[in-house]
């Protein structure tokens, strides 16, 4: 299986690559941000490219919609530190086959690429997310700024009664118990 691996940080890409050749795999190219990931991949007769998501010039997610867009049909593996259930839902968006942590384990990374490679793995399942209204993510980003009920209602034209169902709603969505739990599960979850 040939590979396009790309990262913003040359150490990792060089630890990986040699991590990869461990397991049988070649490194046919590297590249430090999306837009030369695009390329490279159009150019290089690759099977996969491992993508970080957060780089400069073109983001890995902005790089693999470009990539999918452009008709490559290669698989396209997220490998990243930031997992969050909505970035992961934006990476299934753009087309990505699989989403891994850069915590994962060689022999995870491995396993992973193998599937894809069997066709035993076509496409990741990214985690739910909340359902929340246009309404309910305007009240939770600026319940994240510390705004009252009574702040929230005259900001929005409502009343605070209105607000306190929207808070209610979203405590629910959220499985918090109170508003501290509740931005803290937005913010794991990537809403805020």
């Amino acid at each position: 299986m040939r590979l396009l691996i790309v990262d913003d940080h040359p150490l990792f890409r060089v630890g990986l690559k040699a991590m990869l050749e461990r397991q049988g795999f070649k490194v046919v190219g590297e590249a430090e941000n999306g837009r030369e990931a695009v390329e490279k991949a159009l150019a290089l007769n690759i099977d996969a490219v491992l993508l970080d998501i957060k780089m400069p010039d073109m983001d890995g997610i902005e790089a693999a919609r470009e990539l999918r867009r452009r008709g490559f049909e290669g698989h396209i593996v997220m490998l990243t530190t930031f997992t969050e259930p909505a970035l992961q839902v934006e990476a299934a968006k753009a087309g990505a086959n699989a989403f891994l942590s850069k915590e994962a384990s060689p022999l995870e990374v491995a396993e992973v690429l193998q599937a894809l490679k069997d066709g035993r793995m076509r496409r990741f399942e990214p985690p739910p997310l909340p359902d929340l209204t246009a309404r309910e993510l305007e009240v939770l980003k600026l319940l994240a700024e510390g705004l009252s009920s009574k702040q929230i209602a005259m900001r929005l034209d409502l009343s605070p009664e209105t607000v306190r169902d929207y808070t209610k709603k979203l405590y629910l969505k959220l499985d918090a118990h109170g508003r501290i739990e509740a931005l803290e599960n937005a913010r794991r979850l990537g809403l805020i």
